[in-house]
């Protein structure tokens, strides 16, 4: 029995969800687990109605289920930050989500904008560290609002952080057992505090995995080969700010925003599993908006809860309807509703 929270969240975030939720009912009764699910209002028309979002008794609830399946956040009648940090940025800090995991996978070479690219080559993983970097917070103003004013942003990177998220990359390569190559992706030559740091660590844990074949590449360059080259990688390992850019132009690659999972991962606790996308609010009830990117996230949560089966047949439904059903990954364009797409993958599971 799996405890699991559920946050649909703002504008089409509910509208994806329930399509999720629908394929997780249906792997359970295939594969013969149960779950129960509470829903948590963390959005913003909550904010709007009460000023609140997640607070500290949210936290502790939280810690209490096996997982977190989240819709979407962002409301264009709330000021642009306040909900990514009030929820998003608020849950990964707090429940220690320190691993940003993000398969980056193309199902149908008719989706993808690389020519004569085949399933065979976008088919890697970003592993992004998830709770340091410039996503701290860090910083300050000097002299603000004059014609001296200096703002500075740090990034902070601590030895643990650091070791840890490599040790998961090397260890997650390793498990995938594909080409057991992880590269990691950085900018040695520039920010040489931070990636002096890194550098070190992936050469020292990398001794402990004779098995993995290891290489580096600045960011500039892996946004590079990306679209020239996508086949070169296997597993990559960044911060957290290189892994949100490099990321988000995966997830073109393999067709769009509307294929594209993640998952927030602590390994020791409670793990939180969302599509890339935004909330698309301009989408909003016209149920047209592509929930895959939602449901291959429920396929995520299966898997990381050891439900693997259930989690690969949730995949495999995926790639049947994006293969063979779908005219696009976009909305509006897919040949179907978002109930419809929604269905067809609970048809081949």
């Amino acid at each position: 029995m799996y405890k699991l929270a559920v946050i649909p969240g703002d504008g089409t975030g509910p509208e994806v969800v329930r399509e999720g939720l629908k394929v997780l009912k249906a792997a359970a009764q295939k594969f013969k687990f149960e779950y129960t699910t509470k829903e948590f209002d963390f959005s913003g028309a909550r904010f709007l109605k009460s000023g609140k979002l997640v607070d500290a008794q949210d936290i502790k609830e939280l810690k209490k289920y096996a997982a977190i399946y989240l819709g979407a956040v962002g409301d264009p009648n709330v000021k642009p930050g306040i909900i990514e940090t009030g929820v998003l940025l608020k849950l990964r800090f707090a429940l220690d989500q320190y691993i940003n995991l993000r398969p980056v996978k193309l199902y149908n070479s008719n989706f993808c904008p690389l020519k004569d690219k085949k399933p065979e080559d976008i088919d890697f993983v970003v592993v992004r560290e998830n709770s340091e970097g410039l996503y701290k917070g860090m910083g300050e103003f000097k002299d603000k609002g004059t014609k001296e004013e200096v703002a500075i942003q740090t990034s902070y990177n601590t030895r643990k952080g650091v070791e840890r998220c490599i040790r998961y990359a090397f260890e997650y390569t390793r498990k995938r057992d594909k080409r057991k190559k992880l590269t990691l992706c950085g900018k040695t030559n520039v920010l040489t505090f931070a990636w002096d740091l890194w550098e070190r660590v992936f050469y020292e844990v990398a001794k402990e995995y004779p098995d993995i074949t290891t290489d580096y590449a600045h960011v500039d360059a892996t946004t590079m080969w990306f679209v020239k080259n996508p086949e070169w990688f296997d597993v990559i390992v960044t911060d957290n700010m290189f892994g949100d850019i490099i990321t988000d132009l995966g997830a073109m690659i393999q067709g769009g925003m509307g294929i594209a999972a993640g998952g927030n991962i602590n390994p020791e606790g409670v793990s939180m599993f969302e599509p890339i996308g935004g909330s698309a609010p301009k989408y909003t009830g016209k149920n047209v908006i592509n929930p895959l990117a939602a449901i291959c996230a429920a396929g995520m949560m299966l898997e990381n809860l050891g439900e693997a089966k259930a989690g690969k047949a949730v995949e495999d439904a995926v790639i049947k309807v994006a293969s063979q059903k779908l005219t696009s990954l976009a909305a509006g364009k897919m040949g179907y509703s978002t109930t419809e797409v929604g269905d067809l993958v609970v048809e081949n599971i």
